[in-house]
């Protein structure tokens, strides 16, 4: 689903950049993913969602909300007892994990309520100390959940793929090489990143 502020930032990095204009003109204005329901659910899914299939792990995450009554809260989880998340399919890692999620957000640890006050930095800062959310896990919540322009994951796999793809070099950059060449990307990385995730699947000779 695009949405405005990020069909602008593609505009606008088009108007900067020939190939992010090539990717552009190949494919669309950005089809960003819809965001849960809370920010909270969407961390707890996360975590559920983690080195698992797509298809596995909405059986699980199913299986989660109903475990929790259906409204995926903090105060929910903290009142289901943990073999209860167990019984959903959640591995005793990730069951503590959502656990420690819900409780950090009670406590005020993680402010998700006061989410759109802090950096991007701050953020990343806060959810990393919850068990199972790495900065990863912390980035992509700032894109498709939160809606971060500016958010560049240098380790993401897919976006070193992607702009090694689209930019012609011939081997993927390394974490600090991508950190400076997103520079000029500023302060619009994050939809950079989504066109680097949808270079990897074009075929090569649009990229030529």
């Amino acid at each position: 689903m695009a949405t405005a502020a990020f069909t602008r930032a593609a505009e606008e990095l088009a108007s900067r950049d020939p190939v992010v204009a090539r990717l552009v003109a190949i494919i669309g204005p950005p089809d960003v993913r819809p965001a849960q329901k809370t920010p909270f659910e969407a961390l707890a899914r996360a975590i559920c969602f983690q080195q698992l299939s797509t298809k596995a792990a909405g059986t699980i995450f199913g299986r989660f909300e109903a475990a929790v009554g259906g409204s995926i809260t903090p105060e929910s989880v903290l009142a289901t007892p943990v073999e209860a998340l167990r019984a959903s399919g959640l591995s005793a890692a990730k069951a503590v994990s959502v656990i420690d999620l819900a409780e950090k957000v009670v406590d005020g640890t993680v402010p998700l309520g006061g989410a759109k006050k802090l950096s991007d930095d701050e953020l990343v800062e806060r959810l990393v100390v919850v068990r199972g959310v790495g900065r990863w896990t912390a980035e992509m919540f700032l894109i498709f959940q939160l809606r971060r322009l500016d958010v560049w994951p240098v380790d993401d796999l897919g976006v070193r793929k992607g702009y090694a793809r689209a930019w012609g070099l011939a081997e993927m950059p390394t974490p600090k090489a991508l950190l400076e060449r997103g520079e000029p990307f500023r302060p619009y990385r994050s939809v950079a990143a989504w066109y680097c995730w949808r270079a990897t699947e074009l075929p090569d000779d649009l990229l030529v």
